[in-house]
């Protein structure tokens, strides 16, 4: 596959597909909605959750945290991770829209 000529895209286009890039992995999903039902949680949590190595879990929450979806607080070499709700709401409202829209004129 050929590079990817984003730059022709809007950065509304650009961002929606970040977010779909995220949600397109079973992985992220479950550790999304693993994070999402905790206070907090380190790295290793979320490794005995899912079952998938550390390094593994490292490179998912990275594609997480690009779009925004994560918090997280140092204690001492570890990170806590919690969702970010207003991160996450606003990704929710501009997919809702975009799906609104893109659906108006259809037959």
């Amino acid at each position: 596959m050929g590079a990817s000529k984003v730059y022709i895209f809007s950065d509304q286009i650009n961002e929606i597909a970040q977010f779909a890039k995220v949600f397109a992995h079973p992985a992220r999903i479950a550790i999304i909605k693993f994070i999402s039902e905790q206070e907090g949680c380190i790295c290793n949590d979320i490794v005995e959750e899912i079952g998938l190595s550390q390094a593994t879990i490292s490179q998912h929450l990275t594609v997480i945290g690009n779009i925004g979806l994560l918090k997280g607080t140092f204690e001492g070499k570890k990170k806590c991770y919690c969702l970010n709700v207003e991160r996450y709401n606003e990704i929710r409202m501009q997919l809702d829209s975009f799906f609104k829209k893109t659906t108006l004129n259809c037959c």
